[in-house]
């Protein structure tokens, strides 16, 4: 079982109680069909945990396959900057069909973000580092595949679905 090489700390987006007494992190690509459909699994496995989970989303694009993986990462990030990174994440993968440029733009000015500085920080890269220390904490991690999930620091190699998933939470809240 391989272990998170880089440890959750403030420069996470994270979602729920920060000291919660388990942390569950996914590493995902917003052009990957497996992460879109983990997506409303795991917005159904924090609202069944509630304070008892911690949720930590990584960029791991996989730009060999998904043309728009990196962008939609980097404009994520944007919104991060923004104080908007968990409504651009979930509108990112709820309109994964349509990745790409115009769709950010599109998001960015519903979230009341400047589209315009959005396209000027895709063009300069503005965010590739960030999006880039993820990725290479996933590979430190073994990260070889979207999503990836650690739970405590341990990665889950059971199924994605909610069953599993709670299954494996539930096992790391009895171990404490």
């Amino acid at each position: 079982m391989s272990e998170l090489d880089m440890p959750v700390s403030g420069r996470d987006h994270t979602q729920g109680n920060n000291h919660a007494p388990v942390t569950l992190v996914e590493y995902g690509d917003y052009e990957c069909p497996h992460c879109r459909a983990a997506h409303p699994v795991i917005k159904r496995v924090e609202r069944h945990f509630g304070e008892r989970l911690c949720f930590v989303f990584r960029n791991f694009p996989l730009t060999q396959i998904h043309a728009n993986a990196q962008s939609a990462a980097e404009t994520a990030e944007f919104a991060a900057s923004e104080g908007k990174f968990w409504e651009m994440h979930d509108l990112l993968f709820e309109n994964q069909e349509r990745l790409g440029d115009d769709l950010f733009a599109e998001l960015a000015t519903q979230l009341g973000l400047d589209a315009t500085k959005l396209r000027e920080s895709l063009e300069n890269g503005s965010y590739t580092s960030r999006v880039r220390n993820d990725f290479t904490g996933g590979v430190r991690s073994g990260v070889n595949g979207t999503p990836t999930f650690f739970i405590n620091g341990q990665r889950h190699n059971g199924p994605a679905d909610f069953e599993h998933l709670v299954k494996a939470i539930e096992a790391a809240l009895a171990a404490q």
